[in-house]
């Protein structure tokens, strides 16, 4: 069992063969990752070495101290989040090697093509279609809309109707789309801060190899769950430290104008800060759960231990506390939290809640409770699969997708 002494020894192994100020970055993200020390947690040869998901951190600390450079996780982050467990899950060994370690690296970037503007927040009533020919070659026609980073990505994990004969959450297919094929077409969504970080696609007879279709067909949407549980766990449960994040950025404000405090406001960012630390170990408790479902995966066992409901929850309180939390620092800061820097439209590579301004961070926010699933779904899976509530009528649950109003 790999041990920290042991990762400290290779990590400074790794330092002395790629010293980072000779180095060039590329080069050594990609000898990080033949190392196994681009997330331990993951299998040999795959950018890990089978050790438990909580010694990443001794890692990311000697190399910190040593000033490596990172792989800039905001950019890639729905790779690194979303695409790459789910390949770990359901992908063969050869789409294992061919995407995992350029997805790590930030070479190839990656989105999500699951929202259709038809849908609304129910996924499963996606109308994408996907035929396959004789010669394995599946045609894509459809439109996704809210892909974040759509305009900067290399590939797509996409799910698509490949039986419309079938109730909609069956008769789905998961597949590995290349954005530079023909017939994808990205277009900007502006967003009320002005920029355009979301898009819409338009999928026009795609030709994607059977090949990159992960899991079994019709079985989509099993695959997806992977995919969006993870997804939660990455908006809601990712690592910061203890006052980290935007609630750092308020106590600061706090700190810095003492001219501006006043009682109720001083309450209610104690409030905050509790619940803000309470969210952080929740979601430190839930990534170390994780570690044994990786391995119970590798060995063929159930996938009990996967994202599950309990993701759903850590989002749901994320989208809960930006919100608070920046309307909270607005309120403070008076006149000052009015000002915004920039409107002009603009396709940015990531999101930055926490080195723009306030006015920044209270519009982009109001996304928080839609993106990864609305608050209104994560509420019912909540309530359905930690609580154990009756779960709400559903009269389509058995009917053909086809035969479905629309």
């Amino acid at each position: 069992m790999t041990d920290a002494a042991d990762l400290r020894r290779r990590t400074a192994d790794l330092l002395a063969a790629h010293p980072p100020t000779t180095t060039d970055r590329l080069d050594f993200l990609r000898a990080r990752f033949d190392a196994g020390l681009a997330w331990v947690h993951f299998p040999q040869g795959l950018g890990g070495l089978d050790a438990p998901r909580a010694l990443q951190a001794v890692v990311d600390a000697e190399l910190e101290a040593a000033g490596a450079p990172g792989n800039d996780p905001g950019r890639i982050g729905i790779g690194l989040g979303m695409a790459a467990p789910t390949l770990l899950r359901y992908g063969t060994d050869e789409q294992k090697r061919r995407f995992l370690r350029p997805l790590w690296t930030g070479e190839e970037v990656w989105c999500q093509l699951f929202s259709e503007p038809g849908a609304g927040s129910d996924l499963a009533a996606l109308a994408t279609r996907a035929v396959r020919d004789d010669e394995g070659i599946w045609t894509v026609d459809g439109q996704k809309v809210w892909t974040s980073g759509a305009h900067q990505a290399r590939w797509a994990i996409l799910i698509a109707r490949t039986d419309p004969d079938l109730p909609k959450h069956r008769g789905i297919s998961y597949f590995v789309c290349d954005m530079t094929d023909p017939g994808v077409e990205v277009r900007p969504l502006r967003q009320i801060t002005g920029e355009a970080e979301f898009n819409e696609v338009f999928l026009t007879g795609v030709r994607i190899p059977d090949a990159h279709r992960l899991g079994d067909v019709g079985e989509g949407w099993r695959v997806a769950q992977t995919t969006l549980m993870n997804e939660r766990v990455a908006i809601g449960g990712a690592r910061i430290p203890r006052e980290g994040g935007m609630i750092g950025v308020a106590a600061a404000d706090w700190r810095e104008r003492p001219e501006l405090r006043t009682h109720d406001l001083h309450q209610r960012l104690l409030k905050l800060w509790v619940d803000a630390e309470v969210a952080r170990l929740t979601g430190e408790r839930l990534r170390q759960q994780l570690s044994p479902a990786l391995h119970s995966v590798r060995a063929g066992g159930a996938p009990t231990g996967q994202p599950g409901p309990e993701g759903s929850g850590m989002k749901l309180a994320f989208a809960r506390l930006a919100q608070q939390i920046s309307g909270w620092e607005v309120e403070f800061l008076a006149e000052d939290g009015l000002t915004y820097d920039d409107w002009t439209l603009r396709r940015p590579e990531g999101v930055d809640f926490t080195g723009r301004q306030a006015g920044y961070r209270y519009l982009r926010a109001k996304g928080n409770s839609i993106e990864g699933g609305t608050s209104e779904v994560l509420l019912n899976i909540v309530a359905e699969r930690v609580l154990g509530l009756p779960p709400e009528p559903r009269t389509d649950k058995d009917v053909a997708w086809k035969d479905l109003p629309r």
